[in-house]
């Protein structure tokens, strides 16, 4: 009977110590100040966590493994999460996207990806900033950018083998597209700078019924934002836009959404223009991404935003976007 009770309580023990892994452990304090509660969100998994009037907050949290997301609002920052972690956050500033240092158990892999995360920030990541070099210039950006990324690698220690994994992938996804796409993007670039004659869109169906082309609107700047209904970067742009167009309403500048919505969704373009109360020149591409327009400019992801002046020359293929504030400012320098 004693050797069952006691072959009770190791269990009992074992079972106590086994719960205590099954959480995760994280506090920190905030130096954003007002702000009520964070969340912690993961694929399948969101939990609020209060915080305190001092801004400092703590909780446990039992987790998927993997990459999950600290949220405040729009503010919001990646950090990687296993049972068994015990993490203190320091926040570097009053916004989560500032950056975070990491103590404690999971700490390391943590602090990699945060100092990955200021290389994905960088010029490093544009990869614009490679695509407008000649080919000398480009060829020593990229080693410099690659033993960059080698440098980050070599002082990690102790990394969780999932997060090396998707690191390692995902530099090779990236030095494979600057690469393989270099000799093509330079040449578009070229193409496409400022001051050459823009391409043209002809006849496309306005929201109204008539049809519009870019020659229609010369003499006025034009500012494109090629979109798509079920584009979510895209219609995070929209409330940005319409402030944009009232802003500048009655001055020297047209503001044309133009849609690559396969014919299928035209329905759905249709209603979404009138349940948004969309403003400005509401344009239906002819042949979604095979438009000739798209492909004259390259496009191959969205939203993707283009200036064109008023005697229908470039001003930027790949303008700012109207959440930007530098945009307002841009256009007024241009006299607009």
């Amino acid at each position: 009977m004693k050797k069952i009770v006691w072959i009770f309580a190791v269990i009992l023990v074992v079972s106590c110590n086994t719960e205590v892994k099954e959480h995760v452990k994280i506090r920190g304090k905030l130096k954003t100040p007002g702000v009520e509660k964070i969340a912690i969100q993961g694929r399948g998994f969101s939990k609020d966590i209060k915080v305190n009037s001092d801004g400092t907050f703590s909780d446990t949290l039992t987790v998927k493994t993997g990459i999950h997301a600290i949220v405040n609002g729009n503010d919001r920052i990646t950090l990687f999460l296993r049972n068994g972690y015990d993490l203190t956050l320091d926040f570097k500033g009053e916004r989560f996207s500032d950056g975070i240092h990491f103590s404690g158990i999971g700490a390391e892999t943590n602090n990699f990806m945060d100092s990955k995360r200021s290389f994905y920030m960088s010029e490093y990541a544009n990869p614009k900033t490679y695509f407008k070099l000649d080919k000398e210039a480009y060829e020593a950006k990229l080693a410099e950018a690659k033993e960059m990324v080698q440098g980050y690698i070599d002082k990690a220690k102790n990394i969780d083998s999932l997060v090396s994994d998707m690191d390692k992938r995902n530099n090779e996804m990236f030095f494979k597209y600057i690469e393989s796409n270099y000799e093509k993007a330079h040449n578009d670039l070229l193409r496409l700078a400022k001051g050459n004659k823009s391409p043209v869109f002809v006849g496309y169906e306005n929201i109204d019924g008539n049809k519009t082309s870019l020659e229609d609107l010369k003499g006025k700047y034009v500012y494109i934002d090629v979109w798509a209904t079920w584009c979510a970067p895209c219609k995070a742009e929209i409330p940005y836009l319409k402030e944009m167009e009232k802003q500048f309403h009655g001055k020297n500048i047209e503001f044309v959404s133009i849609s690559v919505d396969k014919k299928d969704d035209y329905e759905v373009w249709k209603k979404m223009v009138a349940e948004k109360e969309l403003s400005g020149i509401q344009l239906f591409a002819d042949n979604s991404w095979e438009s000739d327009f798209i492909k004259d400019y390259g496009i191959n992801a969205i939203p993707r935003f283009i200036l064109i002046d008023p005697k229908g020359n470039i001003v930027d293929s790949d303008a700012l976007r109207p959440s930007n504030p530098e945009l307002k400012k841009m256009l007024e320098e241009l006299g607009i």
